[in-house]
C-alpha cells in the first residue's frame, strides 16, 4: 500500500547576489503506507518531508554550486520529460524494539520486537534484525545483513582486564548471522573486530575481540574463535572447532568438526577434525571456487614441497620462492614466512620415519616374564 503526492522543485545556482534558475522539474513522490501512517522514517529520524526534500535535491543538483528550493506553485506545467518518480523506502521498526535516538538506521531496515540498538550504531540499508537482537554501541553494519534471534554484536570482550575504552565491530554487507551468535568489540580504541562480506555465521558461533574474517567465510554451529584470530576468505570451519588466540586460518582452508587449532592453518588445506592435523588440499572447495586444473596441480606441487619433501624450514621457503610465482600456490610463501606460531603439521608420517612393530612371540615372552615376576 502506497500513497503518492505531487511535488515540484526549482534548481537554482548562486551567481553573486542573484539566483539564476537552472531548471524546473516535477516529481511524483511515492510514500509507503507505513510512513504515511506516522511510523519512523528516513535517516536519523527524519520526517517524511525531509526525506522527500533530500531525494529531490539529489535529482536537481547539476553542479557543485547549485541548490534546491521547493516550488510554492500549486499548479505546475513543466514538460512531461522532466517528470520524476521518487520512491521513499519504508522502514519497519516494531513498537517493542528499543532504538537509541542517535543510532543511524538506513533505508528499508526491518527491526523485530524486543531488539535493542544502542547509541553510536550504524545499520546499513535493507538490513533485517529479527526479534531479540542486540546491537551494542560502536558497531557498524553494512547493507543487506540478516541477523537472527538472540544475536549479540559488539559485546564487551571476555577478558580479565577489560579497559574502559574499547574498539569497534565492523561488519560488511550481505552477511547472515544466525541465532545466538556473539561478536565482541576490539580491546583497544584504535582497533576493530572485522567481519567481511557475504559470510555465514551459524548458530552459537563466537567471534572474540580483535578477530578478522575475510569474505565468504563460513563458521558452522558452535565454532569458537579466540581473540586476535584471523580467518581468510572462503575458509570453512566445521561444527565445534576451536581456534587458539592469535592463530590464523588461511584462504579456502577447510577445518573439520571439533578440531582444536593451536597453530596456523595454511591456505587451501584440509584439517582433520579428530587429530587436528593437515590431511591434504581442500579439493572440493578449490573446485567450487573456480580454480582450474592447472592451478590445483601447482597447489599440489607446493603442498609436497611443504609437507613431503623432507627439507629444512629455510630450504622449504627457498623452494617456494624459486618455483611459484604469480599464481595461487604463491600464497603459501608469505603465509609461512609471517607465521609466529608455526604451521599445523601433516597427519601423515614424515619421510624416513619408522614405527616399531612387535612380533607376536615377543609379546608372549614379555607376558611370561611379567607373570614370573
Amino acid at each position: 500500500m502506497t500513497n503518492s503526492i505531487a511535488a515540484c522543485a526549482i534548481g537554482v545556482s548562486r551567481n553573486g547576489k542573484q539566483n539564476k534558475p537552472l531548471r524546473h522539474f516535477c516529481a511524483i513522490i511515492v510514500i509507503p503506507k507505513l510512513l504515511s501512517d506516522g511510523a519512523p522514517s528516513g535517516k536519523d529520524g527524519e520526517s517524511v518531508t525531509s526525506v522527500i526534500i533530500r531525494q529531490i535535491r539529489r535529482l536537481s543538483l547539476t553542479d557543485k554550486n547549485s541548490q534546491t528550493q521547493t516550488c510554492a506553485r500549486r499548479n505546475c506545467h513543466a514538460p512531461q520529460k522532466l517528470l520524476y518518480r521518487i520512491e521513499v523506502p519504508a522502514m519497519s521498526i516494531h513498537p517493542l524494539a528499543l532504538i537509541a535516538p542517535s543510532a543511524k538506521i538506513g533505508d528499508g531496515v526491518q527491526i523485530g520486537p524486543f531488539s535493542v540498538v544502542e547509541n553510536d550504531v550504524t545499520i546499513g540499508a535493507q538490513c533485517i534484525l529479527e526479534s531479540h537482537v542486540v546491537i551494542k554501541h560502536g558497531t557498524r553494519l553494512g547493507e543487506n545483513n540478516h541477523l537472527f534471534e538472540g544475536a549479540v554484536v559488539g559485546g564487551i570482550p571476555q577478558h580479565t582486564n577489560v579497559p574502559e575504552q574499547l574498539g569497534r565491530v565492523l561488519i560488511g554487507s550481505g552477511n547472515t548471522i544466525r541465532e545466538n551468535v556473539t561478536i565482541h568489540k576490539a580491546m583497544q580504541p584504535d582497533h576493530d573486530t572485522v567481519i567481511g562480506n557475504d559470510c555465514l555465521l551459524m548458530c552459537n558461533a563466537h567471534v572474540a575481540h580483535d578477530c578478522r574474517l575475510g569474505d565468504h567465510v563460513i563458521l558452522t554451529n558452535n565454532v569458537m574463535l579466540a581473540g586476535h584470530v584471523t580467518v581468510g576468505s572462503r575458509a570453512f570451519l566445521s561444527g565445534g572447532a576451536g581456534v587458539h588466540q592469535f592463530c590464523r586460518v588461511g584462504n579456502l582452508a577447510m577445518v573439520g568438526g571439533l578440531a582444536h587449532i593451536s597453530r596456523d592453518v595454511p591456505p587451501f588445506v584440509t584439517i582433520d577434525g579428530q587429530s587436528g592435523y593437515v590431511v591434504g588440499l581442500n579439493k572440493v572447495g578449490l573446485k567450487r571456487a573456480g580454480y582450474d586444473t592447472r592451478s590445483i596441480v601447482r597447489l599440489k606441487e607446493a603442498y609436497r614441497v611443504i609437507y613431503r619433501s623432507g627439507l629444512m624450514w629455510k630450504e622449504i621457503l627457498a623452494q617456494l620462492q624459486e618455483q611459484f610465482h604469480d599464481e595461487a600456490a604463491a600464497e603459501f610463501l608469505p603465509f609461512l614466512t609471517s607465521s609466529k606460531r608455526g604451521i599445523t603439521p601433516e597427519r601423515r608420517m614424515p619421510p624416513g620415519a619408522t614405527i616399531r612393530i612387535h612380533a607376536a612371540e615377543d609379546e608372549e615372552e614379555e607376558s611370561r616374564q611379567a607373570k614370573a615376576g
